[in-house]
């Protein structure tokens, strides 16, 4: 049997795969500069959009679970939040907090996490009311974390790898 990953790897591979669906979808725009996008070209954005929120959502769980023996038990986004703040990093413990809100507006949709993030007015991503989407209350979440953005991603992994080296070296 192979020794499984370590996190910073495994953040870094879905970073990689992330980012080949955002050169796509740059590359899709480009040909389609001056002309409305063609319905496959359209489906194409999509499924490289939902690829993203996926893979966000899939690393952020993995962050969870290998994370988790860091504690005895209890939420795992509470426990490293307060850690950080007590070891004066509130930068990120912020951003740790406003990722792990967006993970759950993808995949739970409209709800307590979306109001929250929208009451905050976080600038680490966009986050659009549920007007301004078809999803309503508990229903489909695409669209309303824009992770299409490239520093959507990267500040996920960013944050990521660093909340493992914080949580690593105490």
């Amino acid at each position: 049997m192979a020794a499984s990953q370590s996190l910073p790897d495994l953040i870094s591979a879905a970073h990689m795969t992330v980012k080949s669906s955002y050169e796509q979808m740059t590359e899709i725009r480009a040909n389609a500069v001056d002309q409305d996008l063609t319905d496959a070209q359209t489906q194409e954005l999509a499924t490289h959009t939902k690829t993203i929120e996926l893979a966000a959502i899939d690393i952020f769980a993995v962050f969870e679970a290998r994370m988790q023996r860091h504690f005895k038990r209890g939420p795992l986004s509470r426990k490293v939040k307060a850690a950080l703040l007590d070891a004066k990093k509130p930068d990120l413990a912020d951003r740790l907090h406003q990722h792990y809100l967006a993970i759950n507006v993808l995949k739970h949709g409209a709800g307590a996490s979306h109001r929250e993030l929208l009451g905050n007015k976080s600038t680490l991503f966009v986050v659009k009311q549920v007007s301004e989407n078809t999803a309503t209350e508990g229903e489909t979440s695409t669209g309303l974390v824009d992770v299409t953005a490239p520093q959507f991603f990267e500040g996920l992994a960013k944050t990521l790898h660093e909340a493992h080296d914080f949580l690593e070296s105490r």
